[in-house]
């Protein structure tokens, strides 16, 4: 990246100093217990959200209940095999913002249009695992546990970017399907900063006593059935330390550009993955 921009150098300068102040600073990073009790509040009024949605007889996928212009916009993008990623926010009953002490919550949503996927096959490839192969950030993974309609899995993931962090996690998934649409909930229970990741000397930070860029992971999967595939449709939600205010108009701007960029190379390794090419006539 050229650092002759000003707005460049101000937001490496920025970057700079708050992955100095994670390194430095190991306590700043300690996910304390008021940060988890507004997470699990922007959770429920997310699900209670995404439950009344799916509840509802207007629609299925979250675009399909955006403004009826934007979303047939969206299912036209997504045809021309577009990945549609967005930002979103949940609000409280009074329609004001959640806030986070000592925390910050990134929240996007995204599309594919997987092209000659059946729902059938996508059901299978979930029970297998095999969504997971292909995925830029996913370095390994393996199915830990399989019961109906549920899996245990492990995945080991590395997020570089101006740096390079590598954690193991372990997530409970859930899913149904029913009447050409599903529906997926993914929580990751144990997420550890890996050191030193692959040599003798690699160890784990103890949860939530780490640089704290990645400490909390949810994420919502809808697919529908369609004559040219399936629809994938993912809503990620995930929980880091909170950016100092002094470099927050910089930070922020990046924080969540990886966040966005990860919710966008997921759906579109998912479609590479699964996708079959077009027969020839």
């Amino acid at each position: 990246m050229s650092l002759r921009n000003p707005r460049r150098r101000a937001l490496a300068a920025g970057l700079a100093a708050w992955l100095l102040l994670a390194a430095d600073v190991p306590s700043a990073a300690e996910l304390q217990q008021k940060t988890i009790e507004a997470w699990n509040r922007y959770v429920a009024a997310t699900e209670k959200r995404v439950d009344r949605e799916l509840g509802s007889p207007a629609g299925f996928l979250v675009l399909d209940f955006d403004a009826p212009d934007r979303g047939a916009a969206a299912r036209r993008a997504l045809a021309r095999g577009e990945t549609i990623v967005e930002e979103m926010a949940t609000r409280n009953a009074d329609g004001d913002g959640i806030d986070v002490p000592d925390g910050s919550i990134q929240h996007w949503r995204g599309a594919v249009l997987i092209r000659g996927l059946s729902l059938d096959r996508l059901i299978a490839a979930i029970e297998s695992g095999d969504t997971l192969r292909g995925q830029k950030d996913v370095v390994d993974w393996r199915v830990l546990e399989r019961q109906p309609a549920r899996l245990r899995t492990f995945l080991r993931i590395r997020r570089e970017s101006v740096v390079t962090v590598t954690y193991d996690t372990e997530h409970e998934v859930t899913y149904t399907a029913t009447d050409g649409r599903a529906v997926s909930r993914s929580v990751a229970t144990r997420i550890v900063e890996i050191e030193e990741p692959g040599t003798p000397g690699e160890h784990a930070r103890p949860p939530g006593d780490d640089r704290g860029f990645f400490w909390r992971l949810n994420a919502y999967w809808r697919y529908e059935e369609t004559p040219e595939g399936v629809i994938a449709e993912v809503e990620s939600l995930t929980l880091s330390r909170s950016i100092p205010l002094v470099v927050r108009p910089f930070v922020g701007v990046f924080v969540n550009r990886i966040a966005r960029d990860s919710v966008r190379s997921t759906l579109e390794g998912l479609r590479a993955n699964l996708a079959r090419p077009p027969a020839r006539p």
